[in-house]
């Protein structure tokens, strides 16, 4: 039960994460400098959290699921700020899925060759990352 805990408190946090550095819609000055922000923040708490939940398991598709229950968690949190009566744009709930796939891709690629998940995997990420959230971010 250890592992489906943290699960739930990185998710928790990934969903901190998103209110804080989300909200740039608002700071148009700012904008550029937010989703940097956003996306070192978001990328970095996906691949971290993943590999670590993947290689504690050990089994290819965790990462997909991992990154799966981030957005449900975020997704909650956006009604929970809309209910409060916050713009429904004020949270952006990240593409994290896409990315956590490549990183599946990678660990079943190299044979689950540890290392390998987290260099290859968490440049994968690095990298795709802030290109889905462009294009998310761009749509609304």
């Amino acid at each position: 039960t250890t592992h489906y805990l943290f699960i739930v408190v990185v998710a928790v946090n990934s969903t901190l994460l998103t209110i804080n550095a989300g909200d740039y819609i608002f700071y148009t000055d700012w904008m550029w400098t937010s989703f940097v922000v956003f996306s070192v923040s978001q990328s970095t708490m996906l691949a971290v959290g993943a590999v670590y939940y993947m290689l504690f398991t050990g089994v290819p598709g965790t990462a997909t699921y991992y990154a799966t229950i981030m957005t449900i968690y975020t997704w909650v949190a956006k009604g929970a700020w809309f209910a409060l009566g916050y713009p429904y744009d004020f949270i952006v709930v990240p593409v994290w899925i896409p990315s956590a796939m490549l990183l599946d891709l990678t660990y079943w690629a190299t044979r689950r060759n540890k290392h390998a998940a987290i260099i290859i995997g968490g440049t994968l990420v690095g990298l795709s990352f802030p290109l889905f959230n462009m294009v998310n971010l761009l749509l609304v």
